[in-house]
């Protein structure tokens, strides 16, 4: 009851997809919500929706001049922001609308995906003023922001935990035991880093089942419909049960379009497959309103995570945005082959969908794997002391990557190394995690065997089965790339089977060799 007499009233900045979204939740909860936007019609197009909003509890109030959207928190106990803006400048475009009117006790929640060097830039600057900047990530699109999302918040842990509660109330809940899906993150930019790499995990995720939709579609030639089924049943049971990209996936193959316009007033004559009218290019990428896939790739190559499933999902999306330029270049490779379709006998086929089910698992658990890993070793770099098992726990529901299987062989796992004060930096050497990727790797290598038969688009899938391999192999061609190296640039190499420098560390070799005179 002390938390919500402390937090009577929200401020919302911005009013997007996302702040709408947040701002009727709010509502439902009970809180009084104050929400402004640089775009007036975006306030007014949300409190024109909200008059059909029968379950709105508390106030809200949306306003065209910043100085009377902070006057309208003036009353509340304790003033708290939540920023739902997009990353880099425009953020610190409209703080500095607002920072001469900030107050030593503010709180401000970024629920925006920002970068987290942004994050604690803005954290530095605001500690003298007396305000508390949070990176919170909110995973799981608008339509979790209006239902519960996964929250991580990251920041300053008293304060954090001044406002859990209220963030407790709203986040989605775990269905098996009611636990909401938040919880404090770490310190400074520890938040919107956890978020970043879930959204890294993410697109390895989609980068997967898109190319197994691709090899059921393009190859096979399976309806809409036949896949929408498929996909249903890998999401009923077994390694891939409730596991969200699946789920929605059904819904996407098996949505139609009747005569009824859509959004900008065009109609069909006929019913149609929604799929059907998807261009195939992804461009947040490339008209920068999503940072945290390249910055996932970006910090994994700079923390020296091996994270391929990961990135190459994020260059399919990339190759995938400037169809322009792709519609050129296929007219140049003209003799590339396309994906073709293929003849399979009933049990073939049913065979064939087996083990792309159980690869399409395996290269999920590869993008968990990626994931963790770069989290865990952010973590140890910046001092963070992020617990894996709470980003597993925090991901159970609301988020784009929940998926129980992978769950619940992940959070026990690292419940229990945590008791026992391991810091897990290896996700493979987890038993489980090891003999799921050992039990599926056959599934792997059929499927991208077929994929490269077929000529069909497998990158991501390629990529997780690539992973396995070399992650588990103990004579790699390095050997001669180490050679190579050190006879262009001296870099050195170590020797096989001397104490200290096999297994060794990785560091640059004891041994110089002269190849060749200089």
């Amino acid at each position: 009851m002390a938390n919500r007499q402390k937090f009577r009233r929200i401020g919302i900045v911005g009013a997007g997809s996302m702040g709408s979204m947040m701002a009727l939740a709010f509502s439902e909860l009970g809180l009084d919500v104050s929400i402004w936007d640089v775009k007036a019609d975006n306030v007014d197009r949300l409190l024109d929706n909200a008059k059909n909003v029968k379950s709105l509890k508390g106030s809200l109030d949306g306003f065209h001049k910043l100085e009377d959207f902070i006057r309208s928190l003036d009353k509340s106990p304790r003033r708290l922001f939540l920023f739902s803006i997009t990353h880099g400048p425009p953020a610190d475009s409209v703080l500095n609308q607002l920072r001469d009117q900030l107050k030593s006790g503010d709180i401000i929640l970024d629920g925006g995906n920002e970068n987290y060097r942004n994050t604690e830039r803005r954290q530095n600057e605001l500690k003298s003023k007396g305000v508390a900047w949070i990176g919170m990530g909110v995973s799981g699109g608008y339509q979790a922001a209006r239902h519960g999302p996964s929250l991580s918040p990251g920041g300053e842990e008293g304060i954090i935990n001044d406002v859990l509660p209220l963030l407790q109330k709203y986040s989605a809940k775990e269905s098996k035991t009611g636990r909401p899906c938040v919880a404090y993150i770490g310190p400074r930019g520890s938040g919107h880093y956890v978020k970043m790499v879930h959204n890294g995990i993410e697109n390895g995720m989609l980068s997967t089942l898109c190319e197994a939709w691709g090899l059921l579609h393009q190859c096979l030639g399976l309806e809409y419909d036949e896949i929408g089924k498929i996909f249903e049943n890998w999401n009923a049971t077994g390694e891939l049960k409730n596991t969200y990209l699946v789920e929605i996936g059904s819904q996407i193959c098996e949505q139609k379009r009747g005569p009824e316009s859509d959004q900008k007033g065009k109609g069909n004559r006929r019913q149609c497959h929604m799929l059907d009218e998807v261009l195939d290019k992804v461009v947040q990428d490339d008209d920068d309103t999503e940072g945290t896939l390249y910055w996932s790739v970006m910090e994994a190559a700079e923390r020296h995570i091996a994270a391929p499933t990961i990135a190459t999902g994020h260059f399919l999306r990339v190759a995938s945005g400037n169809r322009a330029q792709r519609v050129k270049v296929a007219t140049n490779l003209r003799n590339v082959p396309r994906p073709r379709q293929v003849k399979l006998s009933e049990n073939d086929k049913a065979r064939f969908i087996e083990s792309l089910r159980l690869a399409v698992y395996a290269s999920f658990l590869c993008s968990y794997c990626q994931g963790l890993e770069l989290i865990a070793r952010a973590s140890t770099d910046e001092d963070w002391h992020v617990n894996l098992e709470t980003c597993i726990q925090i991901w159970r529901a609301g988020c784009i990557i929940r998926a129980d299987h992978i769950a619940d062989i992940l959070e026990p796992a690292l419940t229990n190394a945590a008791e026992r004060h391991i810091h897990v930096m290896n996700v493979k050497l987890i038993d489980e995690v090891a003999a799921a990727l050992a039990h599926n790797y056959q599934n792997l290598k059929e499927v991208v065997l077929r994929a490269g038969e077929w000529d069909a688009y497998a990158p991501s899938l390629s990529a997780s089965l690539e992973y396995v391999k070399y992650e588990a192999g103990t004579s790699l061609p390095t050997q001669f790339m180490e050679a190579e190296m050190d006879l262009f640039g001296a870099h050195g190499y170590d020797k096989p089977k001397v104490k200290g420098e096999d297994p060794g560390k990785p560091q640059k070799g004891a041994h110089h060799f002269e190849w060749k005179p200089a």
